[in-house]
């Protein structure tokens, strides 16, 4: 496959080889010949915006540029972090609002999702935990100015 478009059973892009991503599901998994960054500057084109412009929107709302998450569509609340700089072909993309519950794996880090499949990320804890915290503060910040314009 080719092309994927981020959706609400999307947990986990996976980068799997050169210029090859997993991804990960709620019900399946699957390749595709993509880096996880294009497929979500991807998914982000598809629900009218881009990767630079969902960064920019983060940058204004959080003041954050590195590591940063991403809004990929606001009303469906889709919201990803990366595990590491974009930049890197090592860069995988977690989904903020499916995770329900991560832990210490030795230097490791695993994360549980609702669905309850789990992965083991390669990266210590408290990396992991900086980027749920910035995910979430950035879920709370937009959910905030949402309620303010309907007030």
């Amino acid at each position: 496959m080719k092309n994927y478009e981020i959706n609400k059973q999307t947990l986990a892009i996976i980068p799997c080889g050169k210029g090859k991503s997993k991804i990960i599901e709620e019900n399946n998994e699957f390749l595709i010949e993509q880096f996880s960054t294009k497929i979500v500057d991807n998914s982000c084109k598809f629900f009218g915006s881009s990767y630079n412009g969902r960064l920019n929107g983060t940058k204004s709302i959080l003041g954050v540029s590195h590591k940063a998450p991403i809004i990929i569509e606001e009303s469906s609340g889709l919201i990803f972090f990366p595990t590491s700089s974009p930049r890197l072909d090592s860069c995988s993309w977690i989904s903020l609002n499916n995770i329900e519950n991560y832990y210490k794996f030795y230097g490791d880090t695993i994360i549980k999702f609702y669905c309850g499949k789990t992965i083991k990320l390669e990266l210590s804890y408290g990396i992991i935990d900086n980027q749920i915290l910035r995910a979430t503060r950035l879920e709370s910040l937009l959910s905030k100015r949402v309620c303010n314009l309907k007030n």
